[in-house]
């Protein structure tokens, strides 16, 4: 059975009852057979492209607190060495997982810990992958911490299509790797920052699944 994101109930409603309008109204106003089944159609793939952006399969995760696993479905855009300005305000090792609108788009606890930080930044609708997007687009920023990892510091952003960042992360919240954290709506990304020296398991291009997929280990 599919199971849809809480984020998603109030959309998927009004776009069934909608679509449902729009097909009765089609078959009643418009006389040209053929034109009556293309426009319905359209509303039925609309609705199909709706319901499964809001999609959100249970993730059977490995609990290990030696590991740092994907927090959503995506590809992976970047991997390289940065200065995070924002929290540690030092080098780190970034890995960036683009979103497209046809990924699932919940994002998940890519470790069990504590949350130390969580801040919401307003910001301009870059698209997802370029550059500056992960200090200017809107976006939120959160750090767990264990004794295991340490610090690794993850960061929502939103794309030209996204317009709504949800972020479930408070301050002092002890979560479990793999859990819900979250979501964003259509086209978008999300950034690792991890320790220097932290051993990779994906490399650029790498597919990766959220909640399943080990990104890092220690």
């Amino acid at each position: 059975m599919i199971r849809f994101h809480k984020e998603g109930y109030k959309i998927i409603v009004i776009a069934a009852i909608l679509s449902i309008a729009g097909i009765l109204l089609a078959e009643r106003f418009i006389e040209i057979t053929w034109l009556v089944k293309t426009v319905q159609i359209a509303i039925l793939l609309l609705l199909i492209t709706i319901l499964q952006f809001f999609r959100n399969p249970k993730r059977a995760t490995n609990l290990d607190d030696h590991t740092v696993i994907a927090p959503v479905d995506g590809k992976v855009v970047v991997i390289e060495e940065v200065e995070e300005p924002e929290y540690f305000k030092d080098k780190r090792l970034q890995v960036s997982i683009f979103m497209s609108p046809i990924n699932v788009h919940v994002t998940r606890y890519a470790m069990s810990g504590l949350v130390t930080y969580s801040e919401y930044h307003p910001g301009k609708y870059l698209v997802a992958w370029h550059p500056k997007a992960s200090t200017e687009n809107e976006r939120t920023t959160i750090v767990l911490e264990n004794k295991t990892m340490g610090k690794v510091l993850y960061r929502q952003i939103a794309g030209a299509m996204a317009k709504r960042i949800v972020n479930y992360a408070k301050v002092g919240e002890q979560v479990v790797q793999g859990t819900d954290a979250g979501f964003i709506k259509f086209g978008s990304r999300v950034d690792l920052f991890l320790p220097l020296g932290t051993k990779l398991n994906v490399k650029l291009g790498d597919k990766v699944k959220g909640g399943v997929q080990i990104i890092a280990e220690k």
